[in-house]
């Protein structure tokens, strides 16, 4: 089960350095519209110091965190929805996606030329999305069509489907998407896949030094207005930081007075944005974090580990990361009574140690 963020924005406003700095994937980041053409995906690995603590008790011969897939997409311009630019293609690779990383400019560089010729990020930003709402409203209206000739037919049920599509339709006619639609978790809609129902973070991309200035604010409003992920992030930045060694790389952060880089802190919205849990599992091999999405059910998440434990699933032995590190590891929580049996309905929690019990 692959989890992808899709990175996307105008032209010319950091996706790729972005790319880049989280993947160190080499991903080409020049000066001009259209760079990126065809889609690149990296794999980002997700700081969890639990991982650690865990690995420390247990001693295994590694450790792996859990991972979120990136995916640097063509940039967008208006017109996207009818094709401009790269906008089929674009449009299609964002569908195939899980979430949205929305880069928007908010930095001034005479050196990197914007598409509309000034910074404007609330423009920006509603260029994006409007052209998302209009290819939607292609979308709404070809499946509109369709269930209300079989309405007309007296299907069971697709009376019900067109009036959930209308209600997008009125929605997305307003200029708003439609995860901003109260209830629309409830609709009662087909798979339509449409691009602006997946989950957004924005990503205010300024220079070194400049993270709350009034740019920044207005892309703050929306996002708090959208209800939807936000964060500061200084691109070039982090890809430069990358390239230190260990030690000038925590010797800068602390001259500038930064805790965590802002690669993690992106990366951690992204994994919140998601709506991911972790747990955890270990062998003499290696200690992993493995990420689920919320709500996710015991048998489930064994199949990430492998579909052979998700088929013959028995039960899971579940012990809580704070109980599992209180008592030492699995012996002591085994004697405090903090190790516990789970079936098939149990709801995985983000902290959980588990070990999985499964028969094929």
């Amino acid at each position: 089960m692959g989890i992808t963020c899709g990175v996307v924005g105008l032209p010319n406003v950091g996706k790729s350095t972005l790319f880049n700095a989280l993947t160190a994937a080499g991903v080409a980041a020049d000066n001009y519209p259209f760079c990126t053409i065809e889609p690149h995906a990296g794999i980002a690995l997700v700081p969890d110091p639990r991982l650690d603590r865990v690995a420390d008790i247990v001693q295994p011969q590694r450790r792996i965190p859990a991972t979120v897939e990136f995916v640097d997409i063509a940039g967008l311009v208006a017109g996207a929805h009818q094709g401009e630019g790269l906008g089929n293609r674009f449009l299609h690779h964002i569908r195939e996606t899980d979430a949205i990383a929305h880069v928007v400019r908010c930095f001034d560089d005479p050196n990197v030329a914007h598409v509309a010729g000034h910074v404007d990020p609330v423009a920006d930003i509603e260029t994006v999305n409007t052209e998302l709402i209009l290819a939607d409203l292609e979308t709404v209206d070809r499946a509109l069509d369709k269930t209300e000739r079989r309405a007309r037919a007296g299907e069971p049920d697709a009376q019900a489907v067109a009036s959930a599509l209308g209600t997008v339709r009125e929605h997305l006619d307003r200029g708003s998407p439609v995860r901003t639609l109260p209830g629309v978790a409830t609709l009662h809609l087909p798979e339509v896949f449409l691009l602006t129902a997946k989950p957004v973070l924005y990503v205010a991309n300024v220079a070194e030094g400049e993270a709350a200035t009034p740019l920044v604010a207005e892309v703050r409003a929306v996002a708090e207005k959208e209800h939807a992920g936000f964060v500061v992030i200084a691109a070039e930045f982090e890809a430069e930081l990358l390239e230190l060694d260990e030690a000038d790389r925590t010797e800068m952060l602390a001259a500038y007075d930064v805790e965590e880089p802002g690669l993690d802190r992106f990366i951690h919205a992204a994994y919140d944005m998601l709506d991911l849990v972790t747990f955890f599992t270990y062998t003499d091999a290696e200690a992993r974090a493995w990420p689920v999405p919320r709500g996710t059910v015991a048998p489930v998440a064994a199949g990430r580990i492998h579909t052979d434990f998700e088929r013959g699933f028995i039960r899971a032995e579940v012990v809580h990361y704070d109980d599992f590190v209180a008592h030492g590891g699995e012996h002591g929580a085994r004697e405090a009574g903090a190790w516990h049996i789970e079936g098939r309905d149990y709801v995985v929690q983000d902290g959980d140690v588990i070990y999985f019990r499964f028969n094929v």
